[in-house]
């Protein structure tokens, strides 16, 4: 499990503002990480609010990035076709992967066509598995880069309040269920005994409907971490938090 450690708090202006420093950020640690290691190993947030930083990301660094030596994963999908409005894949690839000359390889994205959930989770538990050169058991470290988003209810991933999958000790993969009220309910997340040992989380949580958990993350860490799974996530040497400038 990933070492409890104090976040390093960013705020910003607008989505906009946070996802320039973020895509400077992504930079640095890429140029960094294949100096050092050979390679990037990045997992990718879903939703609405990575878009300008996937955006930007595909704009103004398409030339600045070792393309051949970055390998992009998804921290989790929605259990929808590849080309569906709702695929956080589809999303990442229109905006960001199809306008840069990445390998088709390196991009291991979930495979939810024709299987059933846990059959995808399996299948992508076998993939990081096979990638990391692992055993079954968490290894040290995985990604060099972490992605994640917020949800007003203090969701991450696919990693919702309740969920059974909050539980998980040794799986890397799992299917989940989100609530009700939300859509696709049926969903293939990454579990936080994975999520935690990535060298580098970095939360974007800009928006107003998310500042109450933000505010309760950081002021009321031993209540939040009851109850949001967001409050759950650690990492193995930085977590970096960028929020809105009046959280």
């Amino acid at each position: 499990m990933g070492e409890l450690i104090n976040p390093e708090v960013h705020a910003f202006d607008t989505l906009w503002d946070a996802s320039r420093a973020l895509a400077e950020e992504v930079a640095k640690t890429a140029r960094i990480a294949v100096e050092e290691q050979g390679r990037l190993t990045m997992a990718l947030s879903g939703g609405k609010t990575p878009e300008p930083l996937y955006s930007l990301l595909a704009r103004e660094y398409a030339d600045k990035m070792e393309w051949n030596s970055i390998h992009l994963f998804w921290g989790d999908e929605r259990c929808v076709p590849q080309n569906h409005p709702d695929s956080n894949f589809r999303m990442a690839y229109k905006s960001w992967i199809s306008k840069v000359p990445i390998p088709p390889q390196s991009v291991h994205r979930i495979q939810t066509e024709e299987v059933t959930p846990e059959k995808a989770a399996e299948s992508y538990e076998r993939l990081l598995i096979e990638f990391f050169n692992a055993s079954e058991e968490i290894p040290a470290s995985t990604f060099d880069v972490m992605l994640l988003g917020l949800g007003a209810d203090g969701h991450t991933a696919s990693l919702f309040p309740g969920s059974p999958a909050l539980s998980e000790k040794k799986r890397w993969v799992v299917s989940a269920s989100a609530p009700s009220s939300v859509f696709p309910k049926k969903r293939i997340t990454m579990t936080l005994p994975l999520i935690n040992i990535s060298r580098k989380v970095i939360f974007l949580a800009l928006g107003g409907e998310k500042r109450s958990v933000i505010r309760t993350i950081f002021e009321e860490p031993e209540k939040a971490v009851k109850i949001y799974p967001a409050a759950m996530v650690r990492a193995r040497e930085k977590l970096l938090w960028y929020v809105d400038k009046n959280v």
